[in-house]
């Protein structure tokens, strides 16, 4: 990470612990898409990092749902038409830092999606989870988001 990358995490990282409005349902506070400096460096970090194979505007790979002939998978949307909104924030995050190993995927199971704990920080994968939540904007999606979070609370 750059000097002025790690900069920006860790003054966003002070101010989200200084925010007095809780995030929004279904979000983790260190991917909060409300705050905007960590959606722009998660925005910066997408289009060098994710873009390639997940689209310049989150739109996945056409086909995404039907396999290659290797058996792989292509690149699903991270927009509102694919499935990443889905997944809790806490999966997402360890999707993107350790790949598709389980327990987010079966044993040997086989993805072109690279782990980037070894490529990005924490701090920037939070930032691109930021970016990517910042275009789920239906109701539906942040409906579904809440719902997630309360039944992800202890009782």
């Amino acid at each position: 990470m750059t000097v002025a990358a790690r900069s920006i995490v860790a003054a966003l990282g002070l101010g989200l612990s200084a925010c007095s409005e809780p995030p929004a349902p279904g979000d983790d506070a260190r991917a909060d898409p409300r705050a905007p400096q960590l959606a722009s460096l998660g925005e910066r970090v997408y289009a060098q990092e994710c873009a390639s194979c997940h689209g310049a505007k989150l739109e996945g790979q056409p086909d995404w749902r039907r396999r290659l002939p290797n058996g792989r998978l292509p690149a699903p949307p991270h927009d509102e038409s694919g499935h990443t909104w889905h997944h809790a924030d806490p999966v997402l995050f360890a999707i993107t830092k350790n790949g598709l190993v389980p327990p987010h995927a079966p044993k040997d199971y086989e993805s072109d999606m690279p782990a980037y704990g070894g490529r990005l920080s924490d701090g920037e994968i939070w930032a691109v989870l930021a970016y990517i939540k910042s275009h789920w904007r239906t109701g539906e999606v942040l409906a579904a988001r809440a719902e997630m979070t309360r039944n992800a609370r202890p009782q």
